[in-house]
């Protein structure tokens, strides 16, 4: 082997660490969103349902008489 095979193949396994990683992230920003998503989601679903004891603390959904 010379000099250039081994910079060539050193050049090789650099690119395939940095594809690699690169891979890495996407999956991990792929489930982040998916994550976020379903965060979001179930925080719709909270807000939509009413919970009790809110109308006591909130006065602009209480009624005056």
């Amino acid at each position: 082997m010379n000099v250039d095979d081994v910079i060539a193949e050193r050049i090789a396994a650099a690119r395939r660490r940095i594809e690699a990683a690169k891979q890495r992230r996407a999956t991990l920003a792929a489930a982040r969103q998916r994550g976020l998503a379903r965060r979001h989601a179930a925080k719709l679903r909270n807000l939509a349902t009413p919970s009790v004891g809110v109308a006591a603390t909130n006065p602009d959904t209480t009624e005056e008489n």
